[in-house]
């Protein structure tokens, strides 16, 4: 289902071989959070997915556990940022922007975007399909302001 989909929104599109179900569950041993059964389910299909010049629509699960881990564990972030432990990043825009869902209170299925440069964290989509249909419908990669 979501390969059909993400080919027919995205000419570009890049897949990968389908994330194991240890990788999956590995996010959320070392994440300590859920991942979403529409993330879990597009995993399960391909491990990631790379369109509009190689930017990350959608990360791997290894790409999930270092992006996350990196911005949890970084010190200049902390100084810099509000805490990203109740967020769990799965994409990017190619300009700093990171997409991710809302864990801590979950926020089953609500798609946000943290942007770098202010810090501000706000709704673009109600679920994973609908956040790759409004990227898709836009001009350039910022499409959520």
């Amino acid at each position: 289902m979501w390969r059909e989909m993400i080919g027919r929104l995205y000419d570009d599109a890049e897949f990968a071989e389908p994330a194991s179900d240890e990788a999956i569950n590995q996010i959320e041993r070392l994440l300590g959070q859920a991942v979403p059964d529409e993330l879990r389910e597009l995993l399960r299909q391909t491990n990631g997915v790379r369109a509009e010049y190689g930017s990350g629509l959608v990360w791997s699960a290894q790409e999930i556990i270092k992006g996350n881990t990196e911005f949890r564990q970084s010190a200049d972030f902390a100084e810099l940022y509000m805490s990203f432990d109740q967020l769990m990043f799965m994409g990017d825009n190619g300009g700093g922007d990171q997409f991710a869902y809302v864990r801590v209170p979950a926020r089953p299925g609500d798609v946000f975007v943290w942007d770098h440069e202010t810090d501000e964290r706000k709704w673009v989509a109600r679920s994973l399909e609908d956040y790759l249909e409004r990227r898709a419908g836009s001009d350039g990669d910022d499409w959520y302001k």
